[in-house]
């Protein structure tokens, strides 16, 4: 049949273990569109489902299906009616008003989401850039970027494209960010090709307030190079390395294609897809991004438990710090109505820290915050002076709040006292406030808890003035 083609109906006879016996030419050509054979086992899934609820019950059926057939969206009316075991016990299955047509492209906007999504679940290098492409923060998830990490802690500020070589590209660079979305790249320490996304912050993509890049790898990592080693070439099996050198590496790729895989399948990017599938397929993604952020909270915790862990000490300017934490979290306030309002003056409260590990804490308080507090609320982020020589930005939401008791428990590790956002959704490792603590110690400052006034939460990291 041609596209956009309608039949009155098309008829089929299944045995009593679902293979599909005879069909019209129309049942035919789907059957072995969707992988079957004639007669063979009924290949088509949603008919599937349903001849096999009908025979299970004994009852007829009668109700809407849509198929996808490779190229085109197949639906109807189907009426199922199982036989009894001396007719064979099968089932008669008649598809009334079958209609072929031609799948409706996606929504191009939803269409770039959902592939930025699956970008962002599989990148193992992630950094937050100005509008000048200069990395404020850079993260990396696997052991063959380390050097590239490292690079951009040693030199704040770089434009990320003079820390790899671009495959292809000869201009002066920076270039517009269109024309490095997308470039292939590599970079010192990696034998992996990669591939890199910028993705712009803000409301206008035409003056990007800053970007998101991800680095996304070609290919896995070898097995050699998932063996991590020390300078002496033996492998490092510390019990306090064992997360961060051991089990991220292996487990990151698989987690992350597990997220990509149920992204691509709850965007229905595949093909037509009955929504509680759709919905299941989301139910998995989240889970592996809960799991991936496990992942990186271990990490984390690996590193600020080292001995001799130290961060570098540099002039911070903390409300700039909060604007760019807002920035990066600003997609998640609006799925949640929240508001995020920064107050304070640049220039007014600048620490000596280390900025990177700043922007951590606060994406971590501001986020928490946003999935505590009621939906359609506010949270305000305040930067100041304290004096002494002591600067601190603040993060009050409008929560339940913290009882005394839970405030000597919040920053404990693997401590949540109960906090489960949207009812038990999204639920954290307990890590994070732990971590948080530690890095604002290691900077020779504190993170600290009290009520807000009119109520909720505050948080109040404190760190030495520059």
């Amino acid at each position: 049949m041609d596209r956009n083609d309608s039949l009155l109906g098309a008829y089929g006879l299944t045995d009593a273990r679902d293979r599909l016996l005879s069909a019209d030419a129309a049942l035919a050509e789907l059957q072995e569109r969707c992988g079957g054979d004639l007669p063979g086992m009924l290949a088509i899934p949603e008919l599937l489902a349903l001849v096999q609820q009908a025979r299970r019950m004994g009852l007829r059926i009668a109700r809407n299906f849509s198929a996808f057939d490779g190229d085109a969206e197949v639906s109807g009316f189907a009426r199922i009616h199982p036989l009894a075991e001396d007719h064979g016990g099968g089932c008669e299955v008649l598809v009334e008003n079958w209609q072929r047509s031609a799948l409706a492209p996606p929504n191009p906007r939803e269409f770039a989401e959902r592939l930025d999504a699956i970008d962002r679940a599989t990148a193992e290098v992630a950094a937050r850039l100005d509008a000048r492409q200069q990395i404020q923060v850079l993260s990396a998830r696997t052991g063959d970027a380390a050097g590239l990490q490292a690079a951009a802690l040693a030199a704040p500020g770089t434009v990320w494209s003079e820390l790899v070589d671009l495959t292809g590209i000869t201009h002066h660079q920076p270039l517009h960010w269109r024309l490095l979305d997308g470039a292939a790249c590599r970079f010192a320490g990696s034998a992996r090709n990669w591939r890199a996304r910028l993705i712009p912050l803000g409301t206008d993509p035409h003056n990007p307030q800053g970007f998101e890049l991800l680095l996304i790898a070609e290919e896995p990592l070898t097995e050699e190079a998932l063996s991590a080693t020390d300078d002496a070439g033996t492998p490092d099996t510390s019990p306090t390395r064992l997360v961060g050198t051991a089990l991220t590496p292996v487990l990151r790729q698989p987690v992350a294609r597990i997220i990509a895989n149920a992204e691509t399948m709850r965007a229905r990017l595949a093909g037509p897809l009955r929504d509680e599938y759709s919905e299941y397929a989301g139910t998995i993604a989240s889970a592996g991004q809960h799991l991936a952020a496990m992942l990186d909270d271990l990490a984390d915790l690996e590193v600020v438990e080292t001995p001799g862990f130290a961060t570098a000490r540099e002039p911070v300017d903390l409300t700039d710090a909060a604007v760019r934490a807002a920035g990066i979290l600003g997609v998640r306030a609006q799925n949640r109505d929240t508001v995020l309002v920064v107050e304070g003056e640049q220039g007014e409260a600048v620490a000596t820290a280390e900025f990177r590990r700043v922007l951590q804490i606060l994406i971590n308080l501001i986020g928490n915050a946003i999935a505590y507090a009621p939906a359609a609320s506010t949270v305000t982020i305040n930067a100041q002076s304290s004096g002494e020589g002591r600067v601190a930005v603040t993060v009050a939401d409008e929560g339940p709040g913290v009882t005394p008791e839970q405030a000597e428990r919040i920053f404990e590790k693997f401590e949540r006292l109960g906090r489960d956002s949207d009812g038990g959704k999204d639920k954290g490792s307990g890590l994070g406030l732990y971590i948080s603590r530690c890095l604002a110690e290691a900077m020779e400052g504190t993170l600290t808890v009290e009520a807000a006034p009119g109520g909720g939460a505050q948080f109040r990291l404190e760190l030495p003035a520059a």
